[in-house]
């Protein structure tokens, strides 16, 4: 039988031990465990198998004299590794070597055994899972036993991006086991600081139990730009509001202290909204960050409140800050960004984390290639890019996989250890405050139990019900009273709509007709598949879908409901519509409960709707709520009467 190590340092054994004794106690915390019996208590494992007490395996020393014992014990290429944080692909079998059930790019990433016995890496960040989070749980506790059989027994540190959301947001990872909750533009039209930070301790409780310990987020960049393709993870574009309910969540997630919680990596520093006409500068496509409004500080106010909750970690974005700085070059090259506006102006001493993949392209298929985001150092080679991120002040590579670059750059005498020293000293002290040295492992018989259960599970649909939003309610239409219509749907589930009503085949024979829509957007011109993906481009239905609407809205009453990852234009829809309300992330079910009455949408909108295009093309990317005569304000909403 095993038992969770932090049952064993509570153990007193009531035999006198003069002097200290190692004991390996193999069943009890691991096959490659030793445990020191010091002053009658086990203190610690034996993680470097040297038999001798190391400060740094010492749970009774402060933890910067922790940090330094470990740091002086560590090669150059053990703190090389440490430096980059890349996928792992996890097993349907819960073996960390497995291979069982992965396609896709997970088919082809090496496994996290290979990452730490060859390159030294101890951060890994996951993207697809196993649908059952327990076999996720038995791998994250296998990956750290293989942890505790490395020289130095290093503990494993596991990041995620969003899981919690039910919605379409590109970079939020499936929800699949657990709780489901409205996406973040939601949360920001509910307004709710308590709401948010139930939600946040609810994320944090699920991730633990699982073993993710660090969230790739929050994202609280500021929705200035309404054709970007990531607004769906932000709030708002109302820098005050965002900074509201940013220091619940990163509290709630982090916790009263790491050890009991997850650290945050809060992105985009020092803000990714204002992309040039609405471009990702995932993509060699993207045009820069533009400050037409000269409103690059407005973008700062959200991340003073992360920093005054004292977040683990910050993520520069992507894209060149155009002409706000002495080069133009991107975010975590640029070291005005990273070391004179971050590290010096803002005093922050955390964990500064690249976005993924600077340095190295991407090989996607048969002549498509993925450009390493590198904007405006396109000319340097590999070790160059590493060197000038470096010096730009940042201590972490996402999404790459070449510690050797660095180890070349130290050898080579471009770069001094000491330098390295203090990137390695800030993600050690992450490791030792979420307790990874002193209890890794989870246990995965509480999986099932924490996860997704009955509680978070009614908050999460709530949230998605509540934050909807209603726009338009002509005649008082909603709520809509149950098993009094005959309705005719599209993109809705017809069993769950016919506990409410009557579906019938044909508009012709409906008296009511629900619709739900999606923001409308188009595909950038671009091989890179990942590209397809976001959602770019104008905000207004064309052509024949939108003739096709339109048709429909005149030949029977109809209620729209229309998802809203992004502003919508859509002037015309909502003249014919008879009710129109928009949700950010919510069930079919869900939306039957709110146009049925069965509860009440309270959102109200946490950006403007402009009423054309031509009024986003001539608004300022940098500036909030500024299209000329918007469809409907920031704030807007109406209640059911």
């Amino acid at each position: 039988m095993r038992y969770p190590y932090f049952l064993l340092l509570t153990i007193v054994f009531l035999v006198s031990c003069e002097a200290k004794q190692e004991v390996k106690l193999p069943d009890l915390v691991g096959d490659q465990s030793q445990v020191v019996l010091t002053e009658n208590t086990i203190q610690f494992r034996d993680l470097n198998g040297n038999g001798v007490l190391d400060s740094y395996e010492d749970s009774s020393q402060p933890m910067e004299e922790r940090i330094s014992n470990l740091l002086s014990q560590m090669t150059l290429e053990e703190k090389a590794g440490m430096m980059f944080i890349n996928g792992a692909p996890v097993s349907e079998d819960g073996l960390p070597e497995g291979q069982l059930g992965l396609n896709g790019p997970a088919a082809r990433m090496k496994s996290v055994v290979y990452n730490m016995a060859t390159l030294k890496m101890n951060h890994f960040n996951i993207w697809n899972i196993p649908n059952e989070p327990k076999i996720f749980a038995k791998w994250y506790n296998n990956v750290q036993r293989k942890a505790e059989a490395t020289r130095l027994g290093i503990p494993v540190t596991i990041a995620s991006d969003p899981r919690h959301h039910l919605g379409k947001n590109v970079i939020g990872m499936a929800a699949t086991g657990f709780s489901q909750f409205c996406e973040m533009p939601g949360f920001a039209a509910l307004n709710d600081v308590s709401l948010v930070r139930e939600f946040a301790n609810i994320v944090r409780e699920e991730y633990l139990a699982i073993g993710i310990r660090e969230a790739l987020h929050p994202q609280i960049d500021l929705a200035t730009e309404p054709r970007w393709s990531r607004i769906s993870g932000n709030f708002s574009e109302d820098a005050h509001l965002t900074a509201k309910l940013v220091k619940p969540y990163i509290e709630g997630l982090q916790g009263k202290s790491l050890s009991e919680g997850v650290a945050c990596m809060t992105k985009h520093f020092p803000g990714g909204g204002p992309q040039k006409n609405g471009l990702d500068p995932h993509f060699s496509f993207q045009e820069g960050q533009i400050y037409p409004g000269g409103n690059f500080d407005y973008h700062l106010i959200p991340f003073e409140a992360a920093f005054e909750a004292n977040t683990a970690a910050i993520m520069p974005y992507y894209g060149i800050p155009t002409d706000q700085t002495d080069e133009n070059v991107a975010m975590s090259y640029n070291k005005t960004i990273i070391t004179t506006l971050l590290r010096e102006k803002y005093h922050y001493d955390g964990v500064v984390c690249t976005d993924w993949g600077l340095i190295t392209d991407i090989p996607m298929g048969p002549e498509v290639v993925w450009k390493a985001r590198a904007w405006g150092v396109e000319d340097l080679t590999a070790k160059e890019r590493a060197l000038k991120i470096i010096n730009a002040g940042c201590d972490q590579f996402g999404g790459e996989n070449c510690p050797e670059l660095v180890v070349q750059l130290v050898n080579e005498g471009e770069l001094t250890e000491e330098r390295i020293n203090k990137s390695v000293t800030r993600l050690l002290r992450q490791k030792f405050q979420l307790g990874l040295f002193d209890n890794p492992f989870v246990d995965e018989s509480k999986v099932a139990v924490i996860l997704n259960k009955k509680s978070s599970r009614e908050l999460g649909e709530k949230t998605q019900r509540e934050s909807m939003t209603l726009l338009k309610n002509k005649e008082n239409t909603l709520p809509l009273p149950k098993n009094k219509h005959k309705v005719y749907i599209e993109n809705i589930d017809s069993l769950m709509v016919s506990n409410y009503a009557t579906v019938v085949a044909k508009p012709e024979e409906a008296d009511l007709a629900i619709i739900r829509l999606n923001t409308p957007w188009y595909p950038a011109e671009t091989k890179v598949p990942f590209a397809k993906s976001f959602h770019h481009g104008d905000l207004n239905f064309k052509g024949k879908e939108k003739a096709r609407i339109l048709k429909l809205l005149k030949t029977v009453p109809t209620v729209v409901n229309i998802y809203l990852d992004r502003p919508a234009v859509i002037p015309e829809i909502t003249a014919a519509a008879q009710a129109l309300i928009a949700d950010y992330g919510a069930s079919d079910q869900s939306v039957c409960e709110v146009l049925f009455g069965n509860a009440l949408p309270k959102g109200k909108l946490p950006f403007e709707l402009p009423s054309s295009m031509e009024a986003v093309y001539n608004q300022k990317t940098d500036v909030p709520y500024d299209s000329e005569n918007p469809l409907f304000k920031f704030g807007f909403g109406l209640s059911y009467k």
